[in-house]
């Protein structure tokens, strides 16, 4: 039993970090915003499991609510802004699941904090989006308040009211390091390698929580039941 425990595959939520952070920063995309013409669907019901696709040109305004620019920025949408020295790292360990990699034109940086702060420096960005990988949550050992019950054993897509921890399937993931599951396609889930990679590195401006300890839950619903024997 301990063997298996210390070999089980360990996930991590990826977020950015908490507003009013030293890194809080909001992005503005700026015209002409062209998307796809039709959101991803699931190759099985044919059911809508993404957001339509930003496309070039990459040009964005940021607005700085805290001392410095980090190396993720929350974009529109499943899009995320990455820094040059992320994306070189990032491929130069052969780390996958992130797609894209498009430089970002930075058109203007507006500091909404009053605190006083050196210089700005403005690093060079990359627009990227995790895949959709094949691990799925689930089905029973999670804590997940859906709005119905999944029918497709593809997608598993039923509408997320509530996270109070979640497990992946075993055998479902197929090795990616970053990645947006089957069954919460909304969030991203990274892997323990690619936790050290950005603790190893110092990346900023994230924030990882193990998937058994996530919780999300707007509307203070508390976590779904139990199942029972």
């Amino acid at each position: 039993m301990a063997s298996e425990a210390a070999t089980t595959p360990r996930f991590f939520v990826l977020e950015k970090g908490a507003l009013g952070s030293r890194y809080d920063t909001e992005v503005e995309t700026v015209d002409p915003v062209n998307v796809e013409d039709d959101a991803p669907r699931c190759p099985r019901c044919g059911g809508i499991i993404g957001l339509l696709t930003w496309l070039p040109p990459y040009r964005v305004e940021l607005e700085l609510y805290g001392e410095e620019l980090g190396d993720f920025i929350r974009g529109t949408g499943y899009d995320r802004l990455i820094s040059e020295r992320f994306m070189e790292a990032f491929r130069a360990e052969g780390l996958t699941g992130l797609e894209g990699f498009h430089p970002v034109e930075v058109l203007r940086v507006r500091c909404k904090s009053k605190r006083p702060r050196q210089p700005l420096t403005v690093p060079r960005y990359y627009v990227v989006w995790p895949c959709f990988g094949r691990g799925a949550v689930d089905p029973v050992l999670n804590r997940v308040r859906t709005r119905k019950t999944p029918t497709c054993v593809e997608c598993r897509s039923a509408g997320v009211d509530a996270i109070h921890g979640f497990v992946l399937e075993p055998g479902t993931w197929e090795g990616e390091d970053i990645f947006r599951p089957r069954g919460m396609q909304g969030d991203i889930v990274v892997s323990e390698r690619f936790k050290d990679f950005v603790e190893r590195h110092g990346l900023t401006n994230m924030v990882l929580t193990p998937t058994e300890q996530f919780v999300w839950d707007p509307a203070n619903l508390g976590p779904a039941p139990l199942p029972t024997a």
